[in-house]
């Protein structure tokens, strides 16, 4: 009963779509779907990653970290928007 949608099927559940969110709003839904899916990807990238990087780790010795720059993102799993950013050091005494 409900395993074959044909076109006509389609186009009413589409239509209902439209009449009940409006055809301003659909562009913008679509676009923060697109983000989340996106921020979901790439965060579940980190965590497959970072599991790799805790195993490895676990025999390798840890070293210090001498760099001072870091990357500033705009938003999670926004690529686009990331910058490499130089700490400022404090070279004054108190």
């Amino acid at each position: 009963m409900f395993g074959r949608l044909g076109a006509p099927e389609i186009i009413l559940i589409l239509v209902v779509i439209i009449l009940l969110f409006g055809a301003k709003k659909l562009p913008d839904m679509a676009r923060s779907l697109g983000k989340s899916a996106r921020i979901l990807k790439s965060e579940a990238k980190a965590m497959k990653s970072e599991g790799q990087d805790n195993s490895t780790a676990a025999s390798a010795p840890p070293h210090e970290e001498t760099s001072a720059q870091r990357t500033i993102k705009a938003a999670p799993g926004d690529v686009t928007g990331s910058r490499p950013v130089t700490e400022p050091t404090d070279t004054t005494k108190r």
